[in-house]
């Protein structure tokens, strides 16, 4: 990616410096009891978010612990954090233009191994994250060498994607979609409400990739090479691949997030349209 000389977004807040949060209460939550809830997860197919905090003692959205003190905001200094704001801030050029007043900046929260927010508190292991609750898109760098070194999707622009997909769900929580999933998923069966929570999440790929359309088009980001980047790293992260690793076989009634292919398919698409309204998961009969 071309991002020398790019504008840094100021809406990052770092809190690296100040080391993990501590998860749970009495104590904190031991990396052994982490592994634990891993485990269940991996055999359950339930999301290793609401095992972690179930463990750890977080009741829900509503009851949540208070999120920690906030870090320093802006920019930061370092290489990977200059790149994430960099990312972010073209994220928010291109959201800008898209949805106009609409759209509201988020918050990028950069945080080691840990984190609390208004949505629990939750680990680095489950990956980043975006909470609703507060607007904020929630970053552990140690997932992009988890990405590079254990999954085979390393490139700036597969980083690029994961802080994109991000802000894609809260492209869905300003359009109201979240809600309306939110309110369907308490309606519906497990299976449903992972099928559910498949849509979102490969509409939040698309969305990745309307940015990245605009990215290139618009203010020349990508070079050759990027895209595909993008579409291994949405491949290495499908569930019935992630579900082979760890389990040794695939459970799609599980799924929460979609086959590689189908990830590959609707990054695919926001790419080569750069149009929002061809992100309809919801009314797509296959996907």
């Amino acid at each position: 990616m071309r991002i020398e000389g790019q504008r840094e977004s100021d809406n990052v807040e770092d809190r690296r410096g100040m080391g993990p949060a501590r998860i749970g209460r009495a104590g904190g939550l031991g990396i052994g009891t982490i592994v634990l809830a891993l485990a269940v997860s991996y055999f359950t197919g339930a999301n290793p978010l609401t095992i972690i905090n179930m463990f750890s003692g977080v009741e829900s959205m509503v009851d949540a612990p208070t999120p920690s003190a906030p870090g320093p905001t802006g920019a930061p200094s370092d290489q990977l954090g200059k790149f994430a704001s960099i990312v972010l801030a073209d994220t928010e050029t291109t959201w800008r233009s898209l949805l106009g007043p609409r759209y509201e900046d988020p918050r990028m929260v950069l945080f080691p191994g840990a984190v609390q927010s208004v949505c629990g508190t939750t680990s680095s292991a489950v990956g980043p994250f975006y909470c609703p609750g507060d607007h904020k898109v929630y970053l552990d760098f140690s997932f992009f060498n988890e990405m590079a070194q254990r999954l085979g999707a390393p490139g700036d622009f597969a980083q690029a994607y994961v802080i994109a997909h991000e802000v894609g769900h809260h492209v869905q929580n300003l359009m109201g979609i979240s809600a309306k999933v939110t309110r369907l998923q308490h309606q519906a069966s497990e299976r449903e409400g992972n099928a559910l929570s498949v849509r979102t999440e490969l509409q939040a790929d698309c969305f990745a990739g309307v940015w990245g359309y605009h990215a290139k088009r618009e203010r020349d980001l990508i070079e050759s090479g990027d895209f595909e980047e993008g579409l291994r790293a949405a491949s290495a992260i499908g569930d019935d691949r992630l579900q082979k690793m760890s389990r040794g076989h695939v459970q799609p009634e599980s799924w929460t997030h979609g086959s590689s292919e189908q990830r590959m398919t609707w990054l695919r698409r926001g790419l080569e349209s750069g149009d929002p309204s061809a992100c309809n998961t919801f009314e797509s009969h296959q996907l």
